[in-house]
């Protein structure tokens, strides 16, 4: 069932609230991907157990598999049963018409990224294409979030090392991020810091003091994607500088996939699929809660 203009209204209020809090009490908000039910089932959980707030995010690919729908009444419903502080977000829109979907549809969190879709976007199509979802957005109230270029990566499992001489040519810069915020409007900037999509055999290394320098510089709120595979301790120090949202999605769909295979590994007879499932929540649920503590962001929800 839809929610009403003034239900979004409300949760939208909420959403920069909690954003306005992220800055106040340094603390950030985790953004979990879900690609099921069941991911979605370990996030509330880990949300309830350590009075969290969380964001709940779906791309392009997620959406197309559950539904832009579908998956706000599964949040909303789970929001809930558990009574806990959840928004939603999409995640790397790749079309202002997509996004433009979501933010009828009621997600609180927009993330339009045009260069997803073509990696050689130009600049004046990526703040075009940028600002008109955030005219578009303040209809609702949704928070918009974007960056002035492709970001790499992917989130999956990787077997290379790390690039970083060719990472650090894509690294945001102070007067590039304020021009970009000033340019576009945008409510959060996605800052490139050495932060990486996916899981690689290294952990990632996040210059600390760049992202000391682009906070000084915007006023808006600042994201880091590719949060896996990332040592907790760059976590920490990132909420204390002023980082609001953090994603996470490869340490999750690697602990639901390794603990899944175990699972029927070692039921080869069990056909009942949500008879081997509590392993995994379990398994997911533990990486959300060691991420929800790296950010502080335990018994900072408002429900």
């Amino acid at each position: 069932m839809g929610l009403s203009i003034s239900e979004i209204r409300k949760n939208t209020t909420r959403a920069r609230h909690l954003m306005q809090r992220t800055r106040a009490q340094r603390f950030a908000v985790g953004a979990f991907n879900i690609d099921n039910q069941e991911t979605l089932i370990a996030v509330a959980r880990a949300a309830q157990k350590l009075q969290s707030p969380v964001l709940v995010e779906v791309s392009d690919a997620e959406v197309k598999a559950m539904g832009l729908e579908n998956v706000r009444d599964l949040v909303d419903n789970y929001k809930a049963e558990y009574g806990i502080e959840m928004y939603l977000n999409l995640d790397h829109g790749p079309t202002v018409e997509g996004c433009k979907r979501a933010i009828d549809a009621g997600y609180e969190f927009i993330h339009i990224d045009i260069s997803q879709a073509n990696h050689d976007a130009s600049d004046e199509e990526i703040i075009a294409k940028t600002r008109e979802v955030v005219e578009y957005a303040k209809f609702t109230g949704a928070l918009v979030e974007s960056e002035p270029h492709y970001f790499g990566g992917s989130s999956n499992v990787h077997t290379e090392d790390i690039n970083y001489e060719e990472i650090k040519k894509t690294f945001s810069t102070p007067e590039g991020a304020r021009a970009f915020v000033e340019a576009t409007g945008i409510d959060t900037f996605a800052a490139a810091i050495g932060n990486l999509h996916g899981k690689y055999p290294v952990p990632k290394v996040l210059d600390l003091d760049l992202l000391a320098d682009i906070r000084e510089a915007i006023h808006c709120q600042i994201s880091l994607h590719g949060g896996s595979g990332t040592p907790l301790h760059y976590f920490e120090d990132a909420a204390k500088i002023g980082v609001s949202k953090i994603n996470i999605n490869s340490d999750m769909r690697y602990a639901f996939r390794t603990t899944l295979e175990k699972t029927l590994r070692e039921n080869p007879n069990e056909y009942a699929i949500v008879k081997l499932m509590p392993p995994v929540y379990a398994a997911v649920q533990e990486v959300v809660e060691s991420k929800i503590k790296a950010f502080n962001s335990v018994r900072k929800a408002v429900v």
